[in-house]
């Protein structure tokens, strides 16, 4: 994209090219995030400050913020030092003080000059029986344009700033704003009632109500509307230039995919077969697919990728699935081995845990084609590496890899198709702000056969109850998970820790019952203890949230959390979901410490009420809010400085549909409207970003 529009210049100047900001003040603006005016521009008031206009001080209240017309009586400076500068004023009806701390005669003279008129806006302050204003916030003189200051924008601040500063910052830059083309289509304008950008800027920095500093308000919507639809439109130009990319057809004959499916103990769900066919039909066409792939807990996201690496081998290719976990990788590994002897294709692993001969061998049977599907963790990303045709890479909890290894990834073949999969639900609104580019296969059901799982709340104060209860249970022959928050005592926590319960669930279970997994394990210390409880050696696994993603033990029917009120909403649905996968009843229990919040509280009776992943994940975003939701630093969320993902699901799925319908028309940007979209997109900063956002 050609470089930043001139018209843009004097919003991407210095700072301290402003009337009225200098090198400090630059500097303390620095700390809000504004580094130049289109920053400042953004920077839009949280709250509004808003005066009454009264005509005595009299009809006023006590820390009521007021304007009042005054006549300036007699100034009596303060008689020694640490006293205030008093000035006597009349509002026709009443004299009261105008108060001042450490200032300046000349300063005070000049704005109060002794007969004239003024208009003074503060708070009504109380002092020995007298009504007055200390410091008040505007003097102003009646006969100029600005008169009464009845509303006030209260900004965002830090040390060093005052909303004056801020005021006056935002005006010098307001100033400089110039009329940009427009970019939203007059339709949308009209139906919404939105004005232009320049003018929803000069609306939203002078609110006259709080009604006015919310996402309601036209201009502020329309602002939103537009940092949405810049993003939208990145992601859509990444979509298109993915798809302008010379792919490769990849039409598997669906020989082995019927193998495995006749070896299947049960019949694959509406919801994967639709799936497997958006899959099959994206990696026939000539263009590379780019498709993510969500669902809840237990609804089969792994056969539905096995069947799409399947048809990359049937295509004459290799496909590779990639976890972030050895745990993971084996897992894979071992549930798919069957499947793929059974279609008569090699499938092997690799992990970090490879060394010498052995991996030398994998890598010289990968590089011939000898293996057909690989399963393996960032080893995969590994110089020396080499696939002899890799055509579709899936990448397991997404998430979890960063944007320079799904690019090392995609340099391992030739135009390679890529899916990603989530097993983690994400509210519409923010699957299109992190994945826009990308087609969706959702997986929203689960397999026949799956029970749902019951689960109870309980307070820690039943603690034996539950215990003896369990041991029934294990001594009956079930299994058991144990979930802890802590690893180890930490002397501040009040938490039980794993290593405690484990050695108390000894004590009481037996010394072999019972194993423990924690984050401080080494890998193969974690593996050995997890195989012993896949056998049914261990009947309890005490574990931190390690067990959170991938493990599945089909005989281990309960699960419970302790101190479930210290989990977020998405742990505790995918710790329950280690549950429920065999065809016995399974059940969880929520252990909270008491006193417990109304916050925790409700986070707990949501678990219990539904066992809907999509449901699940759109209270949590309710409750805690994006940035948490999907993580700080790995959710792929764009930092919007005016929108709000969160409270503007609507608006972003309107700027989604827009910024496709835009492109359709104009893909090149060529159009009038389509210069303009250019200037936005500089605006916005995303100009550049389209390279990046086009991996994943």
């Amino acid at each position: 994209m050609p470089g930043r529009p001139e018209i843009l210049f004097p919003l991407f100047a210095p700072l301290d090219g402003l009337a009225g900001i200098g090198p400090r003040t630059a500097k303390h603006l620095e700390q809000l995030g504004v580094k130049r005016p289109r920053d400042l521009l953004f920077t839009l008031p949280r709250s509004v400050l808003v005066r009454r206009e009264i005509t005595s001080i009299s009809e006023g209240s006590p820390q009521e913020p007021v304007s009042i017309k005054v006549e300036v009586g007699s100034h009596q400076p303060g008689t020694r030092k640490g006293l205030p500068y008093r000035v006597w004023v009349h509002d026709g009806r009443q004299r009261f003080q105008l108060v001042f701390f450490n200032a300046h005669k000349d300063w005070l003279e000049k704005n109060l000059p002794v007969g004239q008129q003024r208009i003074v806006s503060g708070k009504i302050e109380e002092f020995n029986g007298l009504r007055q204003i200390v410091h008040p916030d505007h003097i102003r003189d009646p006969g100029t344009k600005s008169g009464v200051l009845s509303a006030e924008p209260v900004y965002p601040l830090v040390s060093g700033l005052t909303q004056k500063m801020m005021n006056r910052s935002v005006s010098a830059a307001l100033e400089r704003t110039p009329d940009l083309p427009e970019w939203i289509s007059p339709e949308m304008l009209t139906s919404r009632g939105w004005p232009s950008w320049r003018d929803a800027l000069t609306l939203s920095h002078s609110p006259r109500s709080e009604a006015e500093t919310n996402f309601g308000f036209p201009p502020l919507e329309r602002l939103s509307f537009d940092e949405m639809f810049a993003h939208q439109l990145t992601l859509a130009l990444a979509r298109s230039r993915l798809r302008q990319q010379r792919g490769r057809s990849n039409h598997g004959d669906g020989r082995l995919a019927k193998r495995v499916l006749s070896r299947l103990p049960f019949t694959l769900t509406k919801a994967q077969r639709r799936s497997i066919g958006e899959i099959n039909q994206d990696m026939a066409r000539t263009v590379r697919m780019n498709r993510l792939l969500q669902g809840d807990v237990g609804s089969g996201k792994t056969i539905v990728a096995f069947l799409a690496l399947l048809n990359a081998v049937e295509a004459g290719g290799q496909g590779v699935l990639m976890a972030p976990t050895e745990v993971l990788v084996r897992q894979h590994h071992d549930k798919l081995k069957p499947l793929a002897r059974s279609a008569g294709l090699n499938l092997a692993r690799l992990t970090s845990r490879d060394k010498g001969r052995e991996r030398n061998e994998k890598l010289d049977m990968l590089k011939a084609g000898d293996i057909q599907v690989l399963v393996g963790t960032h080893a995969v990303f590994q110089k020396g590496v080499e696939f002899s045709d890799l055509r579709l890479a899936v990448i397991d909890e997404q998430h979890r890899f960063g944007v320079k290894q799904r690019l090392d990834l995609s340099a391992k073949g030739d135009a390679i198709d890529v899916m990603v999969m989530s097993a983690t639900p994400i509210p519409r609104s923010l699957a299109l702000a992190c994945y826009g580019d990308m087609s969706v296969s959702i997986l929203d059901e689960k397999p026949p056969g799956r029970r749902p799982v019951k689960t109870a709340i309980a307070s820690r104060k039943r603690m034996a109850s539950v215990i003896n209860r369990l041991k029934s249970a294990v001594d009956s022959g079930r299994q058991a998970y144990w979930i802890c928050p802590l690893v180890e005592e930490s002397g501040v926590s009040t938490l039980t820790p794993a290593e405690n319960r484990y050695s108390s669930l000894r004590a009481v279970l037996g010394n072999d019952a019972a194993g423990l997994v924690h984050g401080q394990m080494s890998p193969a210390e974690r593996d050995t203890v997890f195989d012993a409880f896949t056998s049914g050696t261990i009947r309890v696994l005490v574990a931190t949230t390690v067990v959170e993603v991938g493990i599945d033990v089909p005989n281990a029917t309960i699960m419970i959390i302790e101190h479930a009120e210290n989990f977020g909403l998405a742990q505790l649905h995918q710790l329950r979901g280690r549950v429920g996968r065999g065809r016995s009843e399974s059940s969880c229990l929520l252990l909270f410490g008491e006193p417990i919040s109304s916050n925790a509280r409700r986070r707990l009776e949501i678990i219990q009420q539904t066992e809907d992943g999509f449901r699940i994940a759109e209270e949590d975003l309710a409750m805690r809010g994006a940035g948490d939701l999907l993580g700080v630093h790995q959710s792929g969320l764009p930092e919007f400085r005016i929108a709000d993902i969160e409270n503007q699901g609507k608006l972003l799925r309107d700027a989604h549909k827009e910024a496709r319908a835009f492109l359709e028309c104009d893909p090149d940007l060529r159009t009038d409207r389509g210069q303009a979209v250019r200037t936005l997109l500089h605006l916005m900063e995303v100009g550049q970003s389209v390279r990046l956002i086009s991996v994943g």
